[in-house]
């Protein structure tokens, strides 16, 4: 598959802040998560049920701990990869201290079983896989993750 060989470069592109205010006039926000660590007052998370699987990890992060402040990253934030771009669901900076990894991107997905993701959605997560955990530093990291708890497993066995 394409995907296995594909290889990132670090540019100085950067996003502006606004990246995260650029949508907001078309959000609902009827079913919003009044958040206290998010970058912004509110999370507006994927699915349509109160408690997606998006909003319970939203408001897992906002009552944990070892978290200092995390965001739901918008769909404009996307890598390129060969089947089309991908947008990562989560950024969450840590207390340093408190868990082996500062910065964490993560995916959110009810099933991580492989055979109930689209092949499409297989091959975009494994380009993410490669530009987070290959071209990153050792404090940045990338998973697909079930829940927080799940994320919190995922940690403690990365090197």
């Amino acid at each position: 598959m394409i995907v296995d060989h594909i290889t990132y470069n670090q540019t100085d592109g950067t996003y502006d802040n606004d990246i995260f205010t650029a949508s907001q006039s078309k959000t609902d926000f009827s079913k919003a998560f009044k958040a206290n660590k998010h970058i912004q007052d509110y999370v507006v998370t994927d699915g349509t049920a109160e408690k997606s699987i998006e909003r319970k990890f939203a408001e897992d992060l906002d009552k944990a701990e070892e978290v200092c402040v995390y965001a739901k990253l918008p769909r404009t934030f996307q890598i390129p990869t060969p089947v089309g771009n991908y947008a990562p669901d989560w950024a969450i900076a840590f207390n340093e201290g408190s868990v082996k990894h500062i910065y964490f991107v993560a995916e959110t997905k009810g099933s991580m079983e492989s055979l109930e993701l689209r092949p499409i959605e297989q091959a975009k997560i494994k380009c993410a896989h490669k530009l987070f955990n290959e071209l990153s530093t050792n404090e940045v990291r990338y998973h697909e993750v079930t829940s927080y708890e799940d994320l919190l497993n995922v940690m403690k066995t990365i090197n």
